[in-house]
C-alpha cells in the first residue's frame, strides 16, 4: 500500500520527537482502513489533546481535534448523527483515562459504535512528562521525581468492566499482532477499545532507566517484558510485576447503544 494516499502530505514533516511509537500506531491504523477497504469520505477520526492528538492533522479523512478529555463525547454526536459513519478514536493515556475517564466509562457501559486507539506512553508527554492515571507505580516522572505513589490504571481491564464489546492490548513492538486487533476491532459493532503501549524516550524513557532511554531500546524492552494472556493467568503478582500483559480481553456482540435506542423511539412512536 502507498501510505501517501492516506496521508495529508502538506503537514508534514510531523512533529513527534525522535523514537516516538506514536508513527507506528498511525501507521497500523493507516493499513487497518485500506485492507478493509474503507472510503475515506466515511471515516471520521477524533482525537482530543495531547501528543496522540496530533493524528488527525496527518491524515486524509474527516478529521476532528477536540478539547481535552473530550473526544469519545463529540464521537458519540458525530456517530448518532451519521450512523454510517466509520469513527476512530485516538486518545492519549492522561486524555482517556484523566480528564475524560468519565466519557472512557460511560462510552464503554452505552456500548457505544466507537473504536478508540489508545496511545499509552504512561506518562503526558507533550505538557512536561508529569505522572499520568496509568504511570506504574514507583516509576518517576516531573510531578513524581521520588517516585509515583498512586497504583496505575490497567486501562483494558477498565474497558471489559465497563462493558466494551471488544478489548485488546498490544505494543509498539508487536505490529503483526496490533493490526489483527485494529482489524478485528473496527469490524466489531459496538464499543471497541485497543490499547497500544508506547514509547515515549523523551519524557518517560529518560526519566525511567530501566526502558532505555531511545524509542529503540524501549521497543527491546517490550519485546522481553510482554507475555500473553494466556501465559499470564499461570502466574504470580510478583512474577507479573513490570510485565506487559497482552492478547484480546474481550470479544463479544452485545447490543449497541445504536441499536437500543432506535428500539426506544420505535416504541416512542407507536
Amino acid at each position: 500500500m502507498d501510505y501517501l494516499n492516506y496521508l495529508r502530505k502538506d503537514k508534514m514533516p510531523h512533529i513527534w520527537c525522535d523514537g516516538c511509537g506514536n508513527g507506528i500506531i498511525l501507521k497500523a491504523i493507516l493499513r487497518t482502513v485500506h485492507k478493509l477497504g474503507w472510503d475515506k469520505n466515511k471515516i471520521a477520526l477524533v482525537s482530543g489533546i495531547g501528543c496522540s492528538g496530533r493524528t488527525p492533522g496527518y491524515v486524509d479523512f474527516n478529521t476532528l481535534h477536540t478539547t481535552h478529555g473530550r473526544a469519545l463525547s463529540f464521537s458519540t454526536g458525530i456517530k448518532l448523527a451519521n450512523p454510517d459513519m466509520h469513527l476512530i478514536v485516538v486518545s492519549g493515556d492522561g486524555d482517556a483515562t484523566a480528564i475524560g475517564g468519565n466519557h472512557f466509562i460511560h462510552a464503554a457501559r452505552r456500548n457505544i459504535d466507537l473504536n478508540l486507539i489508545v496511545f499509552n506512553n504512561y506518562i503526558y508527554g507533550m505538557t512536561g512528562g508529569q505522572a499520568s492515571p496509568t504511570t506504574p507505580s514507583c516509576k518517576f516522572a516531573s510531578t513524581t521525581p521520588y517516585g509515583n505513589p498512586d497504583s496505575p490504571f490497567d486501562i483494558s481491564e477498565l474497558a471489559k468492566a465497563a462493558g466494551a464489546n471488544y478489548v485488546a492490548r498490544s505494543t509498539t513492538f508487536h505490529t503483526a499482532r496490533m493490526d489483527r486487533y485494529m482489524e478485528q476491532a473496527f469490524q466489531k459493532k459496538g464499543f471497541s477499545v485497543v490499547e497500544v503501549l508506547t514509547m515515549c524516550p523523551t519524557s518517560y524513557g529518560r526519566a525511567n532507566k530501566e526502558t532505555g532511554a531511545t524509542g529503540a531500546d524501549m521497543l527491546k524492552y517490550q519485546k522481553q517484558n510482554s507475555i500473553s494472556i494466556k501465559k499470564a493467568a499461570d502466574m504470580s503478582d510478583e512474577e507479573l510485576k513490570d510485565k506487559f500483559v497482552t492478547g484480546v480481553y474481550v470479544d463479544k456482540d452485545e447490543p449497541t447503544y445504536l441499536e437500543k435506542y432506535q428500539d426506544v423511539r420505535d416504541k416512542a412512536n407507536k
